[in-house]
């Protein structure tokens, strides 16, 4: 099945607002197995918008709008997919009503122009909308299926969820699942580990092999369709073992794994606990882990130590230390990090500083960061990075080499008990 989607209206074009539904509805077809051909975007213009419903019913087997639906004059995604179809919209007396109930329990009257959110294609689908006062409407017309969807975000996201998937469930072949499987790296970039399982990637078929690069991370997604997901998982299998024998090292995670949700995992499985000391990351970190459900019973804290006073007073970093060698440099990272574990008592100490930007500091280049970890009963271990990109992606990327440094240490049973 072949699918578009269509963003309707004029602030889309100016620049005022982002299509993120687009985005969103991409990845939710491709979990229905459903293949996205094109994006669209165009402004509220009835012979505009006419002019690209035609060229997606053209090429299109599903045709998905979102914006267009609201009360007023501009809003004509309806009546432009009316008028291309051939079709007289019809009022639907259920929308009347909860249209009516809605607005009764806010102590107002419908305004007159808000009725004409209650038409329908004849022969078509509504779907509810208890979130706002437009119905979500579906209908098929010559072997192409269009689903109009109101803009609003609070309104779009539970009305696909909830109503759209069911609906486009049953248009898929009723003896055939989607089964997606995806694999999470780190420390190796797109264009690489591309390079490394290009054999696979271009001779695909079921499963299909979907890598896409994110935050200094890339994944791979597996889709296999099947008539059940035993059979499924047994297409996957294969290739995900094929995968992991070329760029196993640096796998961290499955589906909806993230690097601070292994590393909390990990530390719990071994009994350890995890204090950070940042500098050039500001608390990056420390946000991260406290983001998992849980995290208190591996973390119990950390510090931001930003000016060289801090690292000093907090962290025991001594003045002489920091003058000879620098803020930015492996010594003070080792300390750091060994004084973050031992004034937290904690099984592993984290450190982290650097040069973020946008500008060089004490010398060294924008990018340069030093990462330490620190065990209790060993040496403390210092790595260089050498990063490249804006203030915040230099940040990002430091925070998650040191989660995925010492998801590493943990993973080959370097531990303190």
């Amino acid at each position: 099945m072949r699918a578009e989607l269509v963003a309707v209206g004029t602030e889309l074009l100016l620049g005022q607002i982002v299509d993120t539904h687009s985005a969103y509805l991409s990845r939710f077809l491709s979990e229905l197995g459903i293949d996205v051909y094109y994006h669209t975007s165009v402004g509220d213009n009835r012979e505009r918008l006419k002019d690209v419903i035609r060229t997606a019913q053209s090429r299109s087997d599903l045709v998905l709008f979102t914006g267009g639906l609201g009360p007023t004059e501009d809003d004509l995604t309806k009546e432009a997919v009316a008028d291309v179809l051939g079709l007289e919209l019809i009022v639907h007396p259920p929308s009347v009503q909860a249209m009516e109930t809605l607005f009764t329990k806010r102590g107002l009257e419908v305004p007159p122009s808000n009725y004409k959110q209650a038409l329908v294609f004849p022969g078509g689908t509504v779907f509810s909308n208890p979130n706002g006062t437009a119905p979500g409407v579906a209908v098929t017309h010559e072997r192409t299926t269009y689903i109009l969807l109101p803009g609003p975000p609070v309104e779009l996201y539970p009305m696909v969820e909830n109503e759209v998937r069911v609906f486009l469930e049953r248009l898929r072949p009723s003896n055939e699942v989607l089964l997606s499987h995806v694999l999470r790296f780190f420390g190796i970039g797109e264009s690489h580990l591309v390079e490394r399982i290009a054999p696979m990637i271009r001779d695909q078929a079921n499963p299909t092999i979907a890598p896409l690069s994110k935050e200094g991370e890339v994944t791979v997604r597996l889709t296999a369709k099947a008539p059940d997901h035993e059979r499924a998982w047994t297409l996957i299998r294969p290739v995900k073992d094929t995968i992991v024998d070329e760029v196993g090292q640096h796998l961290y995670g499955v589906d909806d794994d993230t690097l601070e949700v292994v590393v909390i995992r990990a530390l719990a499985e071994k009994g350890n606990t995890l204090a950070v000391a940042e500098s050039c990351t500001g608390g990056l970190i420390a946000r991260m882990l406290t983001s998992v459900p849980g995290a208190g019973s591996v973390f119990p804290g950390g510090v931001v130590t930003y000016s060289d006073e801090a690292k000093h007073e907090w962290l025991g970093v001594s003045k002489e230390q920091i003058e000879t060698d620098g803020a930015i440099s492996e010594s003070v990272a080792r300390s750091m990090a060994k004084g973050a574990m031992d004034r937290l008592d904690a099984d592993w100490g984290i450190s982290v500083t650097g040069v973020a930007g946008p500008d060089p500091a004490e010398g060294k280049p924008v990018g340069l960061v030093y990462l330490g970890i620190a065990e209790k009963g060993r040496q403390t271990s210092v790595h260089r990075l050498s990063l490249r990109g804006s203030r915040e992606k230099i940040q990002i990327w430091a925070a998650k080499h040191a989660l995925f440094i010492l998801l590493e240490r943990l993973k080959k049973g370097e531990t303190t008990r």
